[in-house]
């Protein structure tokens, strides 16, 4: 009998944490080693740690503003929170195989960015850090705020507003606020 795929759900929400325990327990050959909160730092200190470890992600934030940020960081393989169990299933055996994973509609993505060879939007351009600031910006959120929430100081936040404004020619939180809602990357 082949080793049974040892898997660490990683999410900053106990109730989903169960829920993917409960449809991974439906297949016999994936076993849930334990549970952690996540996000694309800890995907970073993983790999850092364990560069060979496979990691999928699986994210409440559509394909388009997160997937490619998480593969660069180091993931095997992305899935939005919006996919089929068996989807999820299909994506943590190939990875756990040495393989990468992207659903359908991401590949065709990803080859038409190799092939249209168009502009990239400014927020693509952003390092993590900066893309986090502008979304939490965007949503209301205080510098203050959002140094909470990241576990930065405000000084820090401040600089990496002061970054993105200027990569993105914008000139203050108004535009970026009117940036973020005109490109879905806040609700």
């Amino acid at each position: 009998m082949t080793q049974p795929i040892r898997i660490l759900i990683a999410d900053d929400h106990a109730i989903v944490r169960h829920g993917l325990r409960q449809i991974l327990s439906d297949s016999e050959d994936l076993v849930v080693a334990g549970e952690a909160k996540n996000g694309i730092d800890t995907l970073k200190q993983l790999k850092k740690e364990f560069p060979k470890l496979p990691v999928l992600m699986l994210s409440m934030h559509p394909e388009e503003q997160y997937a490619i940020r998480a593969l660069k960081a180091g993931a095997s393989g992305y899935l939005t929170k919006q996919s089929a169990p068996e989807q999820l299933v299909t994506a943590i055996r190939q990875v756990a195989g040495g393989k990468k994973y992207v659903s359908p509609s991401l590949a065709e993505e990803l080859a038409n960015a190799i092939t249209d060879d168009t502009e990239r939007a400014p927020h693509e351009k952003l390092s993590d850090r900066e893309y986090q600031t502008l979304v939490l910006i965007a949503s209301g959120k205080t510098l203050t705020q959002i140094g909470e929430e990241l576990r930065l100081s405000v000084k820090t936040v401040s600089v990496y507003r002061a970054r993105l404004l200027e990569k993105m020619k914008l000139k203050n939180n108004a535009e970026l606020t009117h940036y973020g809602l005109k490109h879905g990357l806040v609700e």
